[in-house]
């Protein structure tokens, strides 16, 4: 029987989840429940569209020279794509069978025997780390940074291409220690090509209405171009540059 996913949807000319022009899916289910997530419609494993690797690599195919001329490929996000773990591995292979640079959006919770079977398969990680602390990170997030932390290690050991993301929430990930100690430890991994610091932002409380969730960060306003660059300094006093 043909591997199938469930896919929450796509975005065909995507230009910011890595490099060029990407072929993005979205995969439906995530074990974390972050405070500020604008895609908590993918929270649920069972939405979204049963698809196999065969329908969505016909799909691709489109767009083989849109990504030769950018340098450019798939993208697999969610949700927490590696929750499908078993799809997710056909879908990269299928990939790299055809020469198609990957690339997966993940905040890496992840067990290792499942990473085994993907990272072979995968050019390039977006790792987005939430919080360096363990405990902020429950508070905020729902699940330990444990797991998170150690597939950034494995990353670094098996030398995968690594963008580090990190979304700055006034009052929850901006702590001048906090972020100290995530440059710190950013800067232990050998491979890490480029951290973009991402502002946070409120346009996905829509989601949250419409599910009938509670949004705890109604009052929390983006952070202000102040913050922004006196995070951005801490991180160039580890000769960090972001993004």
């Amino acid at each position: 029987m043909a591997v199938q996913g469930k896919v929450h949807s796509v975005e065909t000319c995507g230009t910011v989840d890595g490099p060029g022009i990407r072929y993005i899916l979205f995969l439906a289910g995530c074990p974390l429940r972050c405070k500020y997530c604008h895609n908590c419609d993918t929270w649920n494993g069972g939405v979204g569209e049963s698809m196999t690797v065969d329908a969505i690599m016909e799909d691709v195919r489109r767009y083989k020279p849109y990504f030769r001329f950018s340098k450019g490929g798939i993208t697999v996000s969610g949700g927490e794509p590696t929750m499908q773990h078993d799809f997710l591995t056909a879908l990269l292979r299928s990939c790299k069978e055809e020469e198609i640079h990957t690339c997966l959006d993940t905040s890496g919770y992840c067990d290792e025997t499942k990473a085994e079977q993907f990272l072979p398969f995968t050019d390039m990680v977006l790792l987005d780390i939430k919080h360096i602390d363990d405990e902020k990170h429950r508070r905020l997030t729902g699940v330990s940074n444990e797991k998170i932390l150690k597939f950034a290690k494995i990353l670094e050991e098996k030398n995968i291409p690594v963008w580090i993301r990190h979304v700055v929430v006034p009052g929850y990930t901006d702590d001048d220690q906090d972020i100290e100690k995530l440059c710190q430890f950013i800067q232990g991994l050998k491979n890490v090509e480029k951290v973009e610091l991402l502002p946070y932002h409120a346009m996905g409380v829509h989601k949250w209405e419409s599910l009938g969730l509670n949004y705890e960060l109604q009052d929390v306003q983006s952070p202000t171009p102040e913050l922004m660059e006196k995070i951005k300094n801490i991180f160039s006093k580890y000769n960090i540059h972001v993004s």
